[in-house]
């Protein structure tokens, strides 16, 4: 039968000066083409494409201008998305 001793030869004495923290990683947000925002953004792209070809008060200018517009804001709402979320990655 093994005994337990109480005395400082069962303390660990391999601590370092550092604290020791768990590996924790943070990836960016959703990937681009999972989010809604994409697929609504296809869905209007696709719906100023159609409404320019069907449509005689509509010029072809015009509806690139418009699909440059969402994809432009898109763009700006992926870049805030991405903003707001810090990547932390504390694997050492």
């Amino acid at each position: 039968m093994a005994t337990m001793r109480g005395d400082a030869s069962d303390v660990d004495t391999r601590r370092s000066d550092r604290p020791v923290r768990a590996r924790t990683t943070f990836d960016e947000t959703k990937i681009s083409f999972l989010t809604t925002e994409f697929w609504a953004m296809v869905g209007v792209i696709v719906a100023i494409l159609i409404a320019t070809q069907q449509l005689d008060q509509m010029t072809g200018e015009e509806g690139w201008t418009l699909v440059a517009a969402v994809a432009i804001g898109y763009m700006v709402s992926r870049s805030l998305a991405k903003a707001g979320n810090a990547h932390r990655d504390t694997d050492y």
